[in-house]
Formats: C-alpha cells, sequence, structure tokens
C-alpha cells in the first residue's frame, strides 16, 4: 500500500509549495491515503486494485491533491468550510459543509469523482399496475 500522490505532485498540478507546507504535505499525504483506502472498502471497492487503471489512478492523484490543498490552504486558526448547490431540472439542494472539528475529510465531490457515491433515479409507473384500464 502507497501512497497515492507525493508533493512533488501538489506543486506541479497546483502551486509551488513552501518549505513549511512541504513538511505538513508530506505528513498529510499517508492521512489522505489511508482515508480514501478505508472510505472505498465502506463501499465494497478496492482502490489498490483499481489504481493499476492509469485514468483512475490520476483521479486518485487528483483528489488526494486537492484534499491535501485543502487542508494547506486552511489557516491554522480558521476551519475550512464549503458551500454549494446542485441542482436537477426543477430540484435544486443547496449544501453548506463546515468542517467544525478540523478532521481530514473527503467531500461528496471527492467521492463521487472516485466512484464512492453513485446518483440513482427510480420511478414507479402507476399506469401499468395490475387490473387497470385506460
Amino acid at each position: 500500500m502507497s501512497d497515492y500522490a507525493t508533493v512533488q505532485d501538489i506543486i506541479d498540478l497546483k502551486r509551488p509549495l513552501t518549505a513549511e507546507e512541504q513538511v505538513r504535505a508530506n505528513k498529510l499525504i499517508p492521512i489522505v491515503s489511508s482515508l480514501i483506502r478505508i472510505k472505498a472498502k465502506s463501499v465494497g471497492k478496492d482502490v489498490d486494485q483499481m489504481v493499476t487503471d492509469p485514468d483512475y489512478a490520476n483521479i486518485v492523484k487528483g483528489v488526494t491533491c486537492d484534499v491535501v490543498m485543502r487542508e494547506l490552504n486552511t489557516p491554522g486558526t480558521m476551519l475550512p468550510a464549503t458551500t454549494f448547490s446542485e441542482g436537477a431540472g426543477s430540484v435544486s439542494h443547496s449544501y453548506s459543509l463546515p468542517n467544525t472539528s478540523g478532521a481530514i475529510k473527503l467531500w461528496p465531490s471527492d467521492e463521487k469523482a472516485l466512484g464512492f457515491r453513485k446518483q440513482f433515479l427510480g420511478a414507479i409507473d402507476l399506469r401499468t399496475r395490475p387490473g387497470r384500464t385506460f
């Protein structure tokens, strides 16, 4: 089991890091990698096997970099938070996800990118009920 990104990946994909940020990123990357691995197990997936696909490996690397950057961009006394909304047709939902505990977390958008969250749509056609005629 290895880490899904390196400090150099963060520098290449996001921005240059100070020496202090590089030290912190080195400590955060294994934690984020373990977080992804455990979340995958909870939904019945094996990320270590899935990263053999180069496309999926790139997604996992990107998500790892995103989560680490969120933590690095959070000043020591402030906790990370985000607000976003989703919509489908005439239905929309707004979410505010403050991280009041300061815990390192995968956001719903991270889980979706990793394939851990699926959106399902279902309907019952009441017109086809047995014994019903139109």
